[in-house]
This record gives C-alpha cells, structure tokens and sequence, in this order.
C-alpha cells in the first residue's frame, strides 16, 4: 500500500494544474479545486479534532497523513465543495520529543 501512497499524494496535491478546463468562450483554463471528497478517497489519513494553531481559522477543518517520514496537514474549506486551502509538512522527528 505503500507505494500507492507514494504515487497519489504527489499527483493529489497536483490536482489543481492537471485537472484544468478550458474556461467560458476559450478563455484561459479554470483550476478545478481539489476536494476534500477527492482526498477523502485517494490519501489515507486520519482527522484532527483541531487544526496546528498556524493553520487554524474558522471555517477551516484539518486532516493529517504520514509519508516518508513526514506528517502532512492539510486544510479545508467548510464552504461549497471543501478545496483544499492549504497544506504544511514537518519532519516526523518532531514527534520523539512529545513522546518522551
């Protein structure tokens, strides 16, 4: 399972750029957001009751995944279809000092 995770998350967090349309008329291409539905089923992760405090605001709901020796956040919107708003990483080793 390892591997899969290896390759979606990358082509999760690219979603945005490679899922482009052509906008209204044959304007410039529209970004479609990257949901929490999407993630939801592609990136396996667990819920954080609350956001880290340099990611939190209201309106906003975090989820947190592990890979390659990472903990990934990523933020939500509550609003419309949930995109994604924005998305930290730190270093596991973080962690050995909260566990001692």
């Amino acid at each position: 399972m390892r591997p899969l995770i290896r390759l979606l998350l990358p082509l999760c967090l690219a979603a945005t750029p490679l899922a482009a349309q052509d906008g209204p008329a044959g304007d410039a291409p529209v970004a479609l957001p990257f949901t929490y539905l999407m993630f939801e089923a592609a990136v396996p992760h667990v819920d954080m009751p609350v956001c880290p405090v340099d990611l939190a605001a209201e309106g906003r709901f975090c989820r947190m995944a592990l890979l390659n020796d990472e903990i990934h956040v990523f933020v939500f919107s509550e609003e419309g279809d949930q995109p994604l708003v924005d998305f930290r990483s730190w270093p596991v080793d973080l962690m050995a000092g909260l566990l001692d």
